[in-house]
C-alpha cells in the first residue's frame, strides 16, 4: 500500500469514527447544533458591533439580549392571540358541527347510505367542563406534569443550555475559527479554506435568505386568509409561513388546515376554494419570486436535495441530524463542485 493510499485509509478511517460518535452522541448534542447555528446566523451583528469599538463580550451579550427581546415581544403579542382564537374555535365548534350536518349530512346518507351522528350539546358540555375551566386543565396536566418529570427537566435543561453555548461560541468565535484552521494541513490549506468560504456563502445566503422567505409568507399568509374571512387566519398563516423552510411542507400543511377550518365556517364550496386559490397563489409567488428574490439562483440546493437531506439525516440522527442537514448538504455540494471542476480537467476525461 503506497504513502498516498495510506493516507486516504486514515482519513476515511477518521470520517468512519467521527459519524459514528456523533451518532452516539446525537441525543446530548442538539442544543449544542442549535445554538452553534443560532451563533453562526448571529456572529455577523456582533463582528459589526466590534468594528463600532463595542468590546466582543458586550456586543454578544447585546446581540443575544436583542434576540431574546424579540421571542419575548413575540410570544406576548401571539399567546393572548392565540388564546383568543381557541377561545373561539371552543365556542364555535358545536355550531360548525351543526352547520356540517345540515348541509353536508345530508349528501353522505345520498351518496353512501351512512350518516354521522354527533351531538353538538355533548361536545360543548365537554369541552366547557374540561378545557375552558381552570381546575379542568389543572386536573389533565398535573398528573401528566408527574409521570413526564424526567422529560420535562431533560427539555428545559436543553433550553438553558442553547442561549449558554451561543454565548461562549459567539464570543470566543474567532478564535476557534483560527484553531480550526491551525489543524488543516498546510498542503490542504488553501483548497479547505477555498471550499470552506464556498460553504459559508451557501449558508449564509440559504439560512438567513430563508428566514427572510419565512416571514413575508406568514404575513401574506395570515392577511390574505383574514382578507377571505376565515377566522383562524392567524395560527394557521403562521404555521404555514414558519414552515416553508421545508419545500412545499408549509403550504401542504397550511392547505390540510385552513381547508379543515373553512369546511368548518363556510356553507359554500365557493369560499374552501377561494382558501385553495391562497395557497396556490401563495406557492406560486413564493417559488417564482420571493424565493429567487431573497435566496438566490446561486445557492445551488435543489428543493428535492433539502428534502431529501433531512429526511436522510433526521432517520439518522433524530432532531440533531435535522439540524445538521442543510451544513452537511451544502457541504456535499461544494465538495462535488470541486470533483467535478477536477475531473473535467483530468486525464481520464481529457483522454481520446
Amino acid at each position: 500500500m503506497t504513502l498516498s493510499r495510506f493516507a486516504v485509509v486514515q482519513w476515511l478511517s477518521v470520517a468512519v469514527v467521527l459519524t459514528l460518535i456523533l451518532y452516539l452522541l446525537s441525543g446530548i448534542l442538539t442544543p449544542f447544533v442549535a445554538a452553534a447555528i443560532l451563533a453562526y446566523i448571529c456572529n455577523p451583528l456582533v463582528q459589526r458591533l466590534c468594528k463600532w469599538n463595542v468590546p466582543r463580550a458586550l456586543a454578544v451579550v447585546l446581540v443575544m439580549a436583542g434576540l431574546l427581546l424579540l421571542f419575548a415581544a413575540l410570544l406576548l403579542i401571539m399567546l393572548p392571540l392565540l388564546q383568543k382564537e381557541t377561545s373561539l374555535f371552543i365556542t364555535r365548534l358545536p355550531e360548525w358541527i351543526d352547520a356540517a350536518r345540515a348541509n353536508f349530512l345530508p349528501h353522505l346518507q345520498q351518496w353512501f347510505g351512512a350518516g354521522l351522528q354527533v351531538d353538538s350539546e355533548v361536545i360543548k358540555n365537554i369541552l366547557v367542563t374540561h378545557w375552558q375551566s381552570a381546575g379542568g386543565v389543572a386536573a389533565k396536566v398535573l398528573p401528566w406534569l408527574g409521570s413526564s418529570g424526567g422529560a420535562i427537566i431533560a427539555v428545559l435543561i436543553n433550553l438553558l443550555l442553547i442561549p449558554l453555548a451561543m454565548f461562549y461560541l459567539l464570543r470566543d468565535w474567532n478564535s476557534l475559527i483560527a484553531k480550526i484552521d491551525d489543524l488543516i494541513p498546510r498542503h490542504w490549506h488553501a483548497k479547505v479554506t477555498e471550499i470552506a468560504a464556498e460553504v459559508d456563502g451557501i449558508l449564509a445566503e440559504f439560512l438567513r435568505g430563508q428566514i427572510s422567505v419565512m416571514v413575508l409568507m406568514s404575513v401574506y399568509y395570515v392577511l390574505v386568509l383574514w382578507l377571505v374571512g376565515l377566522e383562524f387566519a392567524l395560527p394557521i398563516g403562521i404555521v404555514a409561513g414558519m414552515l416553508v423552510f421545508v419545500p412545499y411542507l408549509g403550504m401542504v400543511t397550511g392547505l390540510v388546515l385552513a381547508t379543515l377550518a373553512a369546511a368548518m365556517q363556510f356553507t359554500s364550496f365557493g369560499s374552501v376554494v377561494l382558501v385553495w386559490a391562497v395557497f396556490g397563489a401563495g406557492q406560486l409567488i413564493e417559488g417564482m419570486f420571493i424565493t429567487p428574490w431573497l435566496v438566490g439562483e446561486r445557492v445551488g440546493l435543489h428543493p428535492l436535495v433539502v428534502i431529501f437531506a433531512l429526511l436522510a439525516f433526521g432517520q439518522l440522527f433524530g432532531f440533531f441530524g435535522v439540524l445538521l442537514a442543510l451544513p452537511l448538504a451544502a457541504i456535499l455540494l461544494v465538495t462535488l463542485r470541486h470533483v467535478k471542476a477536477w475531473y473535467l480537467t483530468s486525464s481520464m476525461y481529457q483522454k481520446p
